[in-house]
């Protein structure tokens, strides 16, 4: 017998990934599933969310000690918090922020504290209150246009001081063709986007299947220089742009202010 969780359940959202991360840590794993009509990939939540910094592409590291130079340091949408530990280990002032509740509760069982819920587009954080953010797993694609991932910018921009950086990723849509997952083409030069929505799956203690099925997904996919555009009318500027394939990850940098005039 199988028991579905629909997209919400009362007045609680289903949170199909955040349920795989606290069950893969409690051992009791299932199975993570993202889910486009008829096209099915692996959720790999042991590679993804709890992988140690030893198979970690080394620009990844680079980033995360180039941030230690700005803590505290935000890490928006920390996940099961594996970028945390490993400022944890180097005794960096970072705090993790995480829209799925099972996520947050995963990342405090593996002994992290600064670690609470919150939503991206709204982060319950005081203006200035950080020296860097972190944002990476093509979340800011979340913004579904040029002008949602500027207001994210300004939100970010909000939440650090004036020294502050960010560090965010994206896929490059020049560099990407149609059998990339959930590929959806725009007639706009350097703009794609990408649509799907997870599943959890295992079997309970007393036999039976438990599902939960996630809302539908949507990210922008955009070029860097595309990105660029985005950062218009924000505090940030592009310093830095970092290629692995068709993914990379944008540095950003506090614009410096106009002179007094």
């Amino acid at each position: 017998m199988e028991r579905t969780s629909p997209e919400r359940t009362g007045t609680r959202p289903a949170d199909p990934l955040g349920r795989a991360m606290l069950a893969h840590h409690r051992d009791t794993p299932g199975r993570l599933t993202y889910r486009d009509g008829a096209d099915v990939q692996d959720g790999s939540v042991a590679e993804f969310y709890f992988s140690s910094s030893e198979s970690w592409e080394s620009e990844t590291i680079d980033l995360l000690e180039r941030l230690t130079d700005y803590e505290p340091v935000l890490d928006v949408g920390c996940g099961a918090g594996k970028h945390l530990l490993w400022w944890a280990d180097r005794g960096v002032d970072a705090v993790g922020v995480d829209a799925s509740p099972n996520a947050v509760r995963t990342a405090r069982a593996r002994g992290l504290e600064d670690v609470f819920v919150g939503d991206m587009f709204d982060l319950p954080v005081e203006t200035g209150a950080f020296g860097a953010v972190h944002a990476v797993g093509t979340q800011i694609g979340l913004g579904r246009s040029l002008a949602g991932i500027r207001e994210l910018l300004a939100d970010f921009a909000r939440v650090t001081d004036d020294a502050g950086v960010a560090v965010v990723d994206n896929y490059d849509p020049t560099r990407l063709d149609e059998v990339f997952f959930g590929y959806r083409s725009d007639p706009r030069d350097g703009i794609a986007h990408r649509c799907f929505h997870l599943e959890f799956e295992r079997e309970t203690a007393d036999g039976e299947r438990y599902r939960e099925v996630g809302r539908t997904l949507q990210f922008l996919l955009c070029s860097p220089e595309r990105f660029r555009e985005a950062t218009t009318g924000t505090p940030w500027t592009v310093t830095d742009v970092l290629r692995t394939g068709a993914h990379y990850r944008a540095v950003l940098a506090k614009s410096d202010p106009e002179p007094d005039r």
